[in-house]
């Protein structure tokens, strides 16, 4: 708890392809280049693992994946100071999310970003290593170490 706040509970995917790239999209609603994975929050009473499949097909298009690994434990991020009041209300300070691995088991065009509620711009296959380098730097240290746990598993 920061500032008063709880953290919002949410899940994200490290989704890779055959050839050991992992998914990320440039999100819509950021001035600057956001690069992300997949994630989302946790409904009343969801599941992390149904949650993490309900968002993919909520952001991608497609949930033609394979669940391999689920993190150790939760991980957390804190949204800086200036973007509690923007996000979510301003009723949390963070997230708190349960990691998952998955390997993608579709093609590159079952990936469809316009879905119902676009949330991203554009999309790519990146080495795993060059995660945190893409992604806004509050939530570097949260990719790096996601990097780390998952990076054995990738094949």
């Amino acid at each position: 708890m920061r500032a008063g706040l709880p953290y919002r509970d949410g899940v994200g995917v490290m989704l890779y392809n055959a050839q050991g790239m992992v998914f990320v999209a440039k999100r819509i609603d950021m001035i600057t280049e956001a690069w992300q994975m997949p994630q989302g929050g946790m409904d009343v009473g969801e599941e992390p693992r149904a949650t993490a499949l309900r968002e993919l097909e909520e952001e991608i298009g497609t949930n033609k994946v394979e669940i391999i690994a689920e993190s150790a434990d939760w991980y957390y991020y804190d949204l800086p100071v200036d973007l509690i009041p923007k996000v979510w209300g301003g009723n949390y300070c963070g997230q708190r999310q349960k990691w998952f691995l998955m390997k993608f088991v579709g093609t590159d065009a079952d990936i469809n970003i316009q879905t119902v509620h676009p949330e991203f711009s554009e999309w790519k296959w990146i080495k795993p290593e060059l995660l945190p380098d893409v992604i806004v730097p509050f939530k570097r240290d949260l990719y790096a170490a996601l990097v780390q746990e998952f990076r054995r598993l990738i094949q």
